[in-house]
């Protein structure tokens, strides 16, 4: 899971991104941590916390902080990017959803639990794709908090 480094992911993906957007965005790691500050003070009753760091319409990029498992969900025309910042978890890739709430017009579900994935461990530095189609769940053990920074875009399939 730690193949590459998230300077180096935004090194890669930002040319792409600068034939689409006009405006330049930096968040250093002392920037996020200071947001991490302020999300740890605020989780909600699901276990997490989250700022939109920018909304350029086609693709955006979220901090997210989570203190317990999240809910499973899945997005059939969105792809997942995170970069773990702070913290240990996992994901749970795959597997059967179930009590699968949503909207077939918006492609965004929310489940109940999921169940026969895949566990893979997270720790900060790591970087994970989450394809559009795939359940998936973060999982933090009791005591325990995971950071990311998690970018969305369109699926081009």
């Amino acid at each position: 899971m730690r193949m590459i480094r998230p300077t180096l992911l935004f090194l890669l993906i930002a040319p792409s991104f600068a034939a689409q957007e006009s405006s330049f965005a930096l968040w250093t790691p002392a920037a996020i941590q200071q947001r991490e500050a302020v999300l740890m003070k605020s989780v909600a009753p699901d276990h997490s916390s989250r700022e939109t760091l920018a909304d350029y319409g086609d693709h955006r990029f979220r901090l997210l902080y989570r203190d317990a498992d999240g809910f499973p969900e899945l997005h059939d025309k969105i792809v997942d990017v995170v970069m773990v910042h702070s913290g240990e978890g996992a994901l749970m890739l795959g597997g059967t959803m179930a009590g699968k709430k949503g909207s077939a017009e918006t492609g965004e579900y929310l489940g109940t639990t999921l169940t026969g994935g895949q566990l893979h461990r997270l720790a900060a530095g790591d970087i994970l794709h989450i394809p559009a189609g795939i359940p998936h769940s973060f999982r933090v053990e009791p005591g325990k908090h995971i950071t990311y920074v998690l970018l969305k875009f369109p699926a081009t399939k």
